[in-house]
């Protein structure tokens, strides 16, 4: 992305104002650590795990698309105090690297995405790891020993919250590979805007169709939408889903020209704001999970569900 001359003058001068500012900081491990996360759902994970020991920013917030954001000075500021960054990685933020180079922040950088078993094609990753709630174990197990190695004294609260939290993962991860199993294998194909549920549907048995791909950067290309529209007409995939990150008027498009029906909103990128039906990593699953069994079987969108009884 490239960045004007008017936003580096903008992020100088607020990092000028910043360091003349500052206060002596709390003694470590004394004050809670401030995190900066590059967007809502690892922040949501780093809160779970690090409890009061933690103060987390994220950068990109609640239904905002972290492929397309475009980050400020004071994004700038949040990076120049931060004693940690965490990131997803696999080129999920373009824009951190340079951003993180123009604040000066020179502390650790822990990519979430460590370990986990990263889907490809054309040799590029696909970023959206955290739709495998399997992966979500793995992110937490990196976010839980990054903050470990930086609050040592906190190590025992800091473990038991990530073990406790890990367990409602387990949870989850069983209840929903249980609801998809009850669906015919023949309707569990859906549309969504673009590639970002790749993970999801590996995981639990769905095939996800897209116009656009891993990316929301860049304008699905006619010749996409137009196969995408012979197929939902040729093998009858009724239900468009909407996403919360995304404008919806090329999914009503397929609606009208390939005779779908819109499912409802997804949750790909980000969380929903707080107090809304997404507003955890844990509610988002949940609910995109009850949102796609609701559009194409009905009549197992009623049977009982286990909850991961979690925040």
């Amino acid at each position: 992305m490239n960045y004007s001359h008017l936003f580096f003058a903008k992020l100088i001068l607020a990092l000028l104002v910043t360091c003349s500012t500052n206060v002596t900081a709390a003694p470590d491990q004394v004050r809670p650590l401030r995190v900066v996360a590059s967007f809502s759902i690892l922040a949501d994970l780093t809160r779970n795990i690090g409890g009061d020991v933690v103060d987390v920013a994220a950068l990109v917030g609640p239904d905002a698309d972290a492929h397309v954001f475009e980050p400020s000075p004071a994004d700038a500021r949040r990076l120049a105090q931060a004693d940690l960054v965490i990131v997803n990685g696999l080129h999920f933020e373009g824009w951190l690297a340079r951003l993180i180079t123009a604040s000066g922040y020179r502390g650790p950088i822990v990519v979430a995405t460590t370990n986990v078993n990263v889907r490809r094609g054309r040799g590029v990753p696909d970023p959206h790891a955290w739709q495998d709630l399997r992966n979500g174990r793995i992110y937490v197990e990196n976010i839980r020993a990054a903050l470990v190695n930086a609050r040592p004294a906190h190590a025992a609260s800091l473990n038991e919250r990530a073990e406790a939290y890990g367990a409602k993962l387990v949870a989850l991860d069983q209840a929903t590979r249980a609801r998809f199993t009850a669906v015919p294998a023949s309707s569990r194909r859906v549309i969504t805007l673009h590639d970002a549920f790749g993970y999801f549907g590996a995981a639990y048995g769905v095939e996800f169709l897209a116009p656009q791909g891993w990316s929301t950067d860049s304008e699905a290309s006619a010749a996409n939408v137009a196969q995408l529209i012979r197929q939902m007409r040729e093998q009858r995939v009724r239900a468009v889903f909407l996403e919360n990150i995304s404008d919806p008027r090329l999914m009503l498009r397929l609606v009208r020209e390939g005779g779908g029906v819109i499912g409802g909103t997804l949750y790909s990128d980000a969380l929903s704001p707080p107090g809304t039906a997404a507003d955890t990593y844990l509610r988002m699953f949940e609910h995109n999970t009850a949102t796609i069994i609701k559009a194409i079987a009905p009549s197992a969108a009623t049977a009982p569900r286990a909850t991961a009884g979690a925040p």
